[in-house]
């Protein structure tokens, strides 16, 4: 019987998921699909509850699905189980249903960062720095984590509204600091290591308000948005010499644990796997 997933989220125009779980997919010859699921937070539960049956009567079975922007942290209260992964971070990416049919929550957006940075032998020098942290979401939650086991020394964390990045700081513990919005820029002369994980810059959204005059001429800038793959951020970052990292990484790395969990299959990425998610930018950005 065919094994479906998908991704969900409001909206979804700017996902690349579908183009990259169908490339595995051909690649290993799977019985398997994956879709596209647009889905607003107040209707996430009823859709899950109700996927597994409707997918049974068209003869296919529904394995579970990812969760993007803004479903990550509506779903930690909606999951039937929640993996250690996904507890630490406070947040669900990917939903995997268990043998007798409950939803698993887990979160493989840190492991997926970590995996993406492996990719620039320049980080791992980074250790014991600082970090500054611009959004306090889903995925920032699962950036901040990653960040601590990196080992960085500090983590400064800024968002427009204060009480998230202090929710957010009390979580990650004592090397998480909270910087005013209005001092966001000043605190970049501080920064080895600079990402942005708000929505931001993104397709269809307004750019970042960063100003980058204070960043360290060696500090590294990553954007976890990949749609358009060039944010202004990562433009204005390159114009002053710093060196850049491409939210496509992350993307990439993230799919690995869904995909085996929900088809069975390890998937590799490689090149061919970078080309063919980046033709989908073409025309997008």
């Amino acid at each position: 019987m065919k094994k479906t997933a998908g991704v969900m989220g409001w909206p979804l125009s700017h996902s690349l998921s579908p183009r990259l779980h169908g490339y595995w997919i051909d690649k290993y010859k799977l019985n398997a699909g994956y879709a596209a699921l647009p889905v607003r937070p107040e209707d996430l539960e009823a859709v899950l509850r109700r996927l597994p049956a409707e997918s049974l009567q068209k003869g296919e079975i529904f394995r579970g699905t990812n969760l993007t922007i803004p479903l990550k942290e509506t779903a930690m209260d909606i999951v039937d189980v929640l993996d250690p992964s996904a507890r630490r971070i406070g947040a669900v990416n990917t939903i995997v249903l268990g043998e007798s049919g409950e939803m698993i929550g887990r979160n493989t957006d840190g492991v997926g960062f970590m995996d993406s940075l492996n990719e620039h032998p320049d980080v791992a020098a980074l250790q014991g720095g600082t970090a500054v942290l611009v959004g306090t979401g889903g995925a920032a939650r699962a950036v901040a984590v990653a960040l601590v086991d990196m080992g960085f020394a500090r983590i400064l964390m800024t968002n427009r509204t204060r009480e998230r990045a202090e929710n957010l700081a009390a979580h990650i513990g004592e090397k998480a600091e909270v910087v005013d919005w209005h001092a966001r820029s000043d605190c970049l002369a501080e920064a080895d290591f600079l990402v942005n994980t708000t929505s931001l810059g993104m397709s269809g959204q307004p750019s970042l308000d960063l100003p980058l005059d204070a960043l360290k001429a060696t500090a590294i800038v990553t954007d976890i948005i990949y749609a358009p793959q060039q944010t202004e951020l990562l433009k204005a970052a390159k114009l002053r010499g710093n060196e850049t990292i491409e939210g496509i990484g992350m993307l990439l790395h993230q799919a690995k644990a869904g995909f085996e969990a929900w088809f069975g299959t390890r998937p590799e990425v490689d090149a061919g796997l970078r080309d063919h998610v980046l033709e989908g930018l073409k025309g997008n950005e």
